[in-house]
């Protein structure tokens, strides 16, 4: 575990933290599928991809690897892996492709594939012989207008983490929430010995992927209507799951700063281990502040259903690249079984093929962490997710403050968000 912890954090945040600027593109598979040429391919394909593996030396001996065993089977093909910062990636892409000098092959995540989708080559003929053996969640994250736009590399889960030491100082060890109620009916029992039931990172900086999507899914509810050409959120589902939030706030049963600010994560309640449960930080985000002894990881919370957030690193294939045979064969090669495990081990993620479970076998966080993958879910593919969450977390903070109710909130957030759906 302490060997990931950092690795997780690294990975993780910057990967989904924030409402990133627009990107060039835009959602349409109106892409071209092209189909695998006989044979070894040849010519040159230049791959972004970012810091998934922390250790920038061992990152770069990892895809230099890769590289190797690629072109043994495809000597004529030069591959260049080229390792970007995570910061300003989307702009730094997205003026690359408006100046026709975009990579062939980048990795992406789940929110940012439909708003490159007019850029993007589906990639279905490709991986074939792979894609059968894909966590169906995963397949979905990837996938715009029945179309794979991105080969699943690794993927990981935000299911609920609680803390041992603390139910068992407020006498309720082992008696960990399984639902909403039971975490609301533990609640005054962690505030009367000064602890908090749970946190909510309120923040409008702050992602709404891994705070209010979770609830808004586990009430039963979506982001978005089945088409996509309108938002759903402002239903019934909706305001249960916002009014779920506003109850904790208004109870003094979550740390109030966190509505509004991002406090450096050592000043908090949940680093102080003040705190019983929290599906906003993974595992490896708490154990050096917990102890790794105090770690368990559960189910996510169920309402209607238990759903837990978890993204899904991909391999896409760019349009425009000079040698898309290459490209194409290199991707499915870099998110094959094989590789995509030695990745995911190396980065402390997980494989999404079915047949790579059991990494960790060795470690009982890290196992139970795994197990909850069948939980998980990017949301919705939809190109103006980032401007949606941009209009909806403001209104969603100004419920947590007690400035809107719950249901002015959420109709307020659809009347921004609808007109930016066309």
């Amino acid at each position: 575990m302490r060997t990931t912890k950092r690795l997780w954090t690294a990975a993780l945040a910057v990967g989904t933290l924030g409402a990133l600027s627009a990107c060039a593109g835009g959602a349409g598979a109106g892409s071209s599928t092209p189909t695998p040429e006989d044979g070894a391919a040849s010519g040159s394909v230049t791959m972004w991809t970012y810091p998934v593996i922390a250790d920038e030396a061992a990152h770069k001996a990892f895809w230099d690897e890769q590289v190797a065993a690629f072109q043994e089977e495809n000597p004529d093909v030069d591959v260049k892996v080229e390792i970007y910062p995570w910061a300003g990636r989307d702009e730094t892409l997205a003026t690359a492709i408006a100046g026709n000098k975009g990579p062939d092959v980048v990795y992406l995540i789940p929110d940012q594939i439909p708003k490159y989708g007019k850029s993007l080559a589906a990639v279905d003929n490709y991986v074939t012989d792979q894609v059968g053996d894909l966590r169906e969640n995963a397949s979905k994250a990837v996938t715009v207008d029945g179309a794979m736009l991105g080969s699943p590399l690794i993927m990981n889960s935000k299911p609920l983490v609680c803390n041992a030491a603390a139910f068992e100082a407020v006498g309720e060890a082992g008696n960990y929430p399984e639902t909403w109620d039971d975490l609301m009916a533990l609640a005054p029992t962690f505030q009367a010995a000064g602890y908090d039931v749970t946190n909510y990172w309120g923040s409008v900086d702050a992602t709404l992927n891994e705070s209010f999507y979770p609830l808004l899914w586990q009430a039963g509810g979506s982001v978005f209507s089945e088409d996509g050409s309108s938002v759903a959120f402002d239903s019934p589902e909706g305001i249960e799951a916002l009014q779920f939030a506003v109850d904790l706030a208004e109870g003094g049963y979550i740390e109030k700063d966190l509505l509004t600010t991002i406090p450096a994560f050592e000043q908090t309640n949940t680093a102080k281990g003040k705190i019983a449960c929290t599906w906003q930080q993974g595992p490896a985000d708490v154990a050096g502040f917990w102890g790794e002894e105090n770690v368990v990881v559960l189910p996510p919370l169920k309402q209607a259903e238990a759903v837990a957030f978890g993204t899904v690193g991909s391999l896409s294939v760019l349009k425009t690249a000079e040698n898309l045979d290459a490209a194409g064969k290199w991707a499915a090669f870099a998110t094959s079984p094989e590789v995509s495990t030695e990745y995911a081990k190396a980065a402390g993620w997980f494989s999404p093929y079915e047949s790579e479970s059991g990494l960790y076998a060795d470690d009982p966080v890290l196992s139970a962490l795994e197990d909850t993958l069948q939980y998980t879910t990017a949301g919705e593919v939809n190109e103006k997710s980032r401007e949606v969450m941009g209009v909806l977390a403001p209104e969603i903070q100004a419920a947590l403050i007690g400035e809107k109710t719950p249901e002015q909130a959420l109709k307020d957030a659809a009347a921004a968000a609808n007109p930016l759906l066309g």
